[in-house]
């Protein structure tokens, strides 16, 4: 081992590090999340959540871990063994690089990327090839339908929100996120979601329909498909899908943060806190749309994207490109 790999700024050094920093950040904010929404879900319930394990609940979601942790890991018969204990794994792992380009502030971005926007993009993409491989193998009809499900929903809301992101990419200029941050500032008319309201809603509608949150919970609806593609699983197979799915809700908060709030940007507190402010405000909007509004019919949830989302964020994209060209 040479003495350079050893030092902070080698990228190899830099790129461990930020990894093992994601694995905390992802871990910790698991825990939080699961306990503000258990208590988002009471107060929306008129109850009162996690109350008894610590003061307020607050170490309920570590018995639920611990839970889990102990839980015997069972395979279904007939599944396939290497697709069903894949598919846990391709869903948690690809999130966590997802995280490496995001700016955290202005001197504290795991890995700084001119193409951040794009690696984000293309690794969320893997994310419904691992619901694939879980409905199908774990040779449960209702996984399969889940996997299904999965899938063209994917397709369908994966394409408006690539149009909402080339709006603003195209406006600033650049696909690194740091950069997008950057040109914009501190103060709300100064950032991309107030000048281009259009994108930053459709962005956000796609990125619950991407996290498959409820409205959009499809491939996992309970009362229809007992739990879709996760229904053979059990144990830590389940904690990781459940904690992809936090951790996938955490990077579209910060992509949106960064693309349409100004990340880091803000007055008085140190960036890093803005961020993370800006961070938690969008998912706590995703929580209690969760427990607010009722499931869509998946005819309705491919009419919003086929017919609504996408024909606006193309529209939007022409303006932006009209626009641009007159030095706007």
């Amino acid at each position: 081992m040479t003495p350079d790999l050893l030092s902070f700024d080698h990228p190899l050094t830099r790129l461990v590090v930020g990894l093992l920093c994601v694995f905390a950040f992802v871990g910790l904010n698991g825990l939080v999340l699961v306990w503000v929404e258990r208590k988002v879900a009471g107060f929306v319930q008129l109850r009162p959540g996690p109350l008894h394990v610590g003061p307020y609940g607050l170490l309920q979601p570590i018995v639920d871990a611990v839970k889990l942790i102990g839980k015997q890991l069972a395979m279904p018969e007939g599944a396939d063994r290497y697709l069903y204990w894949a598919a846990p794994l391709l869903a948690f792992a690809p999130v966590t690089v997802c995280f490496l380009p995001l700016p955290f502030g202005p001197d504290l971005a795991p890995m700084r990327l001119n193409i951040g926007l794009v690696l984000i993009l293309a690794f969320s993409g893997l994310g419904v090839l691992s619901l694939i491989l879980a409905g199908w193998g774990s040779n449960n009809k209702w996984g399969l339908l889940g996997a299904a499900r999965a899938v063209a929903q994917s397709v369908a809301y994966e394409v408006p929100l690539l149009l909402s992101v080339m709006a603003v990419a195209l406006t600033a200029g650049s696909l690194d996120l740091y950069q997008i941050t950057a040109q914009q500032g501190g103060w709300p008319w100064q950032w991309y979601g107030v000048k281009n309201p259009l994108a930053f809603f459709i962005f956000l509608v796609c990125a619950v329909a991407e996290t498959n949150r409820a409205p959009f919970d499809l491939p996992e609806a309970e009362s229809e498909l007992t739990a879709g593609f996760h229904t053979e699983y059990s144990g830590m197979g389940f904690g990781l899908f459940f904690l992809a799915e936090y951790a996938n809700m955490i990077v579209v908060s910060g992509v949106a943060a960064a693309l349409f709030l100004g990340g880091w940007q803000g007055p008085f507190l140190p960036g890093i806190m803005w961020f993370l402010v800006k961070v938690y405000a969008i998912l706590l909007l995703m929580i209690w749309m969760r427990w607010t509004f009722p499931r869509v019919r998946f005819d309705q949830l491919l009419n919003l994207s086929w017919k609504w989302l996408t024909p606006l964020a193309l529209i939007d994209l022409v303006l932006v490109v009209i626009v641009a060209g007159f030095g706007g």
